[in-house]
C-alpha cells in the first residue's frame, strides 16, 4: 500500500499555518521545526523523507513509492520482493532507497560458491533503475514500479 502525499506547495503552506497558530497562542517555533512537526503528522519520521515523498508537478514514477512500501523488482539480475526502509532524495535527480528483501538474493552466478544479500542500500533515477551497472551493462537495481 502507498499512501499519496500533497503536493510540496501544499505542505509548505500548511507549516506556515501551523507556525502562525503556534505564534497566535503565544508559542513561537522556527520554521524548520514547524516543517518538522507537519512531517510527523503526515506519519513520516522527518521533513527530508516527507519533501522526498510529496507530489510534484510531472512527478515521476518512484515518486508514487514510500517508506514502508513492498516493492518487486531485480538487483543484480535476481528477482526480489521486499520493503522499503529509507527513500529520500539525493540531488541530481536521483534517489537514496535502502531495501529489505523479503527472502535473501544470492548475488553471485558462481556455481561454487554464494553470497546472500537481504538488505540493500542503493541509488535509482526517478524511474527506479540504479545508474550503476554490472559489467555486462546490466542495472544492478532496477524496481518494478
Amino acid at each position: 500500500m502507498t499512501t499519496a502525499y500533497p503536493p510540496i506547495e501544499e505542505l509548505k503552506s500548511q507549516a506556515k499555518r501551523l507556525r502562525q497558530a503556534m505564534e497566535t497562542r503565544g508559542t513561537a517555533i522556527s520554521h524548520s521545526a514547524a516543517l518538522e512537526l507537519v512531517a510527523q503528522q503526515h506519519g513520516v519520521r522527518d521533513w527530508n523523507t516527507l519533501s522526498a515523498l510529496a507530489t510534484r508537478p510531472n512527478e515521476e514514477p518512484i515518486a508514487a513509492l514510500s517508506v514502508g512500501a513492498q516493492v518487486r523488482g531485480r538487483y543484480l539480475n535476481q528477482a526480489f520482493s521486499g520493503k522499503i526502509l529509507a527513500l529520500s532524495a539525493h540531488g541530481g535527480g536521483l534517489h537514496k532507497i535502502t531495501i529489505h528483501f523479503d527472502e535473501p538474493v544470492d548475488v553471485v552466478t558462481f556455481e561454487s560458491f554464494s553470497a546472500f544479500r537481504q538488505r540493500i542500500n542503493a541509488q535509482v533515477d526517478g524511474n527506479g533503475v540504479s545508474p550503476r551497472k554490472t559489467s555486462n551493462g546490466v542495472p544492478h537495481l532496477i524496481l518494478d514500479i
